[in-house]
């Protein structure tokens, strides 16, 4: 049943959205890879170069000129202008990897909701922030024919939330790049590695204080923290000066994906202390490159991990740096637990997740023809069938 399938990138910011960036540049790789006969046109922002869409004949792209940086103006185009531009395109189904969605459109919409950390802690967001949020997944969940999510939790958690049926909701899991597998194991130099965004429910103000007591009886450890800065910098910058960890703490803000890998390549290992997350493309990241890591014990790193890292209630300080005292100790400790990581992590995987969604478009379009053209209707029949 080839589709013409309308990609929503116009929420994508380079460097400046963090994992949802990572998540839709392997997906779109992955579509590459087999795209099933189905034609992907993707509606790009200005601040986005063309580099994002795959070389591939099954592939266009349609620059749009919207400044995404504006969220009102971003938002307003998406309601009120890329329907026409859908239409124009004679898409068959509207995929929408970045929360928000067109509320009137020609065809069905199918979004992706990476977590709802607005609902459960509104505390991290601006009022004004918090109201358009609201709103706006509210609408992307309630207009679309299917949702997809990145993990079981965040599944359960919209389901219970916005009462949606679970039968609409789908879970495709981010994967892991390739080169992860075949970083070797770090040399002698101690470096602990973390690598997330900063922002509040990240919680890295703890693990730099849980990491002050360590290096008091560690000195030779260094902390890299590694992504985006977030909103929440400014206060993790204070909370190094208090401890005066300057020397001993970087935070190298966003950095390309080789560098990514060079760091795994160096760590001793992984941090990963947030309090509240969707998925956790870092833990997977760690596992893979076999890299010990020290989680917090909530889903989904839970389900993710399973059993492969050391785990740590994410409020108590006490308990991190204890995590990290156990893995400085004792490096049979550290490959036991990193050639588990390293295994598991073989499940996740970008083809799955492609699979899957494509899918779920698949069956979101099927959905919508009723409503669709007679032309549409022809085009999609399945001969024999119906």
């Amino acid at each position: 049943m080839p589709l013409r399938i309308g990609v929503n990138a116009l929420f994508l910011i380079p460097g400046g959205v963090g994992g949802t960036e990572v998540y839709l540049r392997n997906l779109l790789a992955a579509f590459a890879k087999n795209p099933r006969s189905h034609q992907f046109t993707v509606f790009l922002n200005k601040e986005t170069g063309r580099d994002l869409v795959p070389a591939h004949p099954a592939f266009h792209a349609v620059q749009t000129g919207v400044i995404a940086a504006s969220r009102p103006r971003r938002i307003l185009y998406e309601q009120l202008r890329l329907p026409g531009l859908a239409k124009t395109a004679k898409i068959d189904a509207l995929f929408n990897p970045g929360f928000t969605a067109p509320r009137f459109l020609h065809c069905p919409n199918v979004s992706l909701i990476h977590d709802l950390q607005h609902h459960h802690h509104p505390e991290f967001f601006k009022r004004s922030d918090l109201l358009a949020w609201r709103f706006l997944v509210w609408s992307s969940v309630m207009t679309a024919k299917r949702i997809l999510t990145v993990s079981e939790a965040s599944r359960e958690d919209i389901h219970a939330v916005y009462q949606v049926p679970l039968h609409r909701i789908h879970t495709a899991e981010p994967g892991v790049e390739p080169e992860f597998f075949t970083l070797a194991p770090a040399g002698p130099e101690p470096l602990i590695l973390c690598v997330s965004t900063l922002h509040p429910h990240k919680n890295i103000e703890r693990l730099v204080d849980a990491f002050a007591a360590f290096r008091a009886r560690h000195p030779e450890y260094r902390l890299i923290l590694a992504g985006m800065r977030g909103f929440h910098g400014d206060a993790v910058e204070r909370r190094i000066h208090h401890h005066g960890l300057e020397e001993a703490i970087t935070l190298t803000g966003w950095i390309p994906r080789p560098a990514i890998l060079e760091l795994y390549s160096q760590a001793q290992f992984a941090v990963f202390p947030s309090t509240f997350e969707g998925f956790g493309m870092p833990v997977v990241e760690a596992m893979a490159a076999g890299v010990p890591l020290i989680a917090s014990n909530i889903r989904p790193i839970t389900d993710i991990a399973a059993g492969t890292a050391l785990l740590f209630p994410p409020d108590s300080t006490t308990a991190l740096t204890a995590a990290m005292e156990q893995f400085a100790a004792n490096p049979a400790l550290r490959a036991a637990h990193a050639a588990k990581a390293r295994h598991r992590a073989a499940l996740f995987t970008w083809d799955r997740a492609a699979n899957i969604t494509l899918d779920t478009l698949e069956q979101a379009a099927i959905l919508g023809l009723s409503g669709g053209s007679s032309d549409a209707i022809k085009r999609h029949q399945p001969p024999g069938r119906w």
